[in-house]
């Protein structure tokens, strides 16, 4: 294990895309099988700003990062046209221009994108990092490690500060300072840093706290859920806080649901633009996602019952766990918890027992 390996495995440095898997670890395989590094600043889910911010200033101390992380190629990936793709071709960066697709920045899309394939998810059994095979092919993703801008900004202040200043932040299984993306719902929306342990009263304390009475937050765009406004206080913002609710940190984003709103308008826009952003190559993007908003479709228009709410959470069950990736899962998650956060309990028609 090289010495950067073990000095990120000291601090506890985890990826801050959203999956949280130990960045040490994934240092030390890279560097087995002599992978290049793509930096991630797509900002892929919904409403997320934090990498772009990142780029926009911190630049330098990412691509100092970068180059601590590999000696071989590295390319930063961008949504074609946005503002972090200008900043970084400003800068004479090599970048990765990204089509505009939720799951384009997923990272096997990436890989496939940065060796002339298409930016689309592929099923593979081993990892990315070690040049997983695909699917049940013998051809192999070239070895590649990626990890989003703000992880890589980590990496460059741990070597400089150090892990007990790293550590210094957070908590004993969760360190360091992390970014949040207050959407909206504070007085000042925006990009702020804060860390694990917080509660999620003082997260939204960061953008100036709330301008209006709450129903509840959705943390984590199409791969997170809703905690109800009541919970601000007692919650921590962390996996093991936000753990019971089925959720994460995740990618940080932050969205208030006004008390006097309807939240089903809302949830309703989110799962229309996930059903037309699968990459529609496996089943349960192409036909159990649409299959899921017809499902809370006809929920909502005819009022639940048991037998509706009934066959919707069982479809959300054969969602998960059948991708090529992780995208429908996140989706089927992010729908349950809505329906256990905003749907009334419904009792059993006894004509359906």
């Amino acid at each position: 294990m090289s010495a950067l390996a073990r000095l990120l495995r000291a601090a506890g440095l985890t990826g801050r895309g959203g999956a949280d898997f130990p960045t040490g670890t994934k240092l030390e395989l890279a560097q087995r099988h002599n992978a290049e590094l793509i930096v991630n600043a797509c900002d892929g889910e919904l409403d997320a700003r934090k990498d772009g911010w990142v780029i926009a200033h911190h630049l330098s101390e990412v691509l100092e990062g970068a180059g601590l992380l590999t000696a071989r190629r590295i390319r930063f990936a961008a949504h074609r046209g946005s503002g972090t793709w200008e900043t970084l071709r400003a800068a004479g960066v090599d970048t990765l221009a990204v089509p505009h697709r939720y799951v384009s920045s997923e990272e096997s899309a990436l890989t496939r994108l940065a060796h002339g394939g298409p930016a689309r998810p592929v099923m593979r059994f081993e990892p990315i990092t070690a040049g997983g095979r695909v699917g049940g092919s013998a051809r192999r993703l070239a070895p590649t490690l990626v990890l989003n801008a703000e992880t890589v900004w980590r990496v460059q202040q741990i070597v400089e500060h150090g892990p007990r200043w790293f550590r210094s932040f957070g908590t004993a299984d969760e360190p360091g300072p992390r970014l949040v993306t207050l959407v909206d719902g504070v007085a000042v929306p925006g990009v702020y840093s804060a860390e694990a342990g917080l509660m999620l009263r003082e997260i939204l304390d960061c953008g100036g706290g709330l301008t209006g009475s709450a129903r509840a937050i959705w943390l984590s765009g199409l791969s997170g859920g809703f905690v109800a406004a009541d919970d601000l206080s007692r919650i921590r913002w962390s996996r093991a806080g936000l753990g019971p609710y089925g959720i994460g940190p995740g990618a940080g984003t932050v969205h208030i649901l006004a008390e006097a709103a309807d939240p089903w308008p809302r949830v309703l826009r989110a799962l229309i633009y996930a059903v037309g952003e699968s990459a529609g190559q496996c089943g349960p993007c192409m036909f159990g996602l649409p299959a899921v908003l017809g499902d809370l479709t006809t929920v909502l228009r005819a009022g639940p019952t048991a037998q509706s709410t009934g066959t919707l959470t069982r479809r959300l069950g054969l969602v998960t766990g059948r991708g090529a990736c992780r995208y429908p899962d996140g989706v089927a998650g992010f729908v349950g918890s809505a329906l256990r956060t905003f749907l009334p309990p419904v009792e059993e028609d006894p004509c359906h027992r």
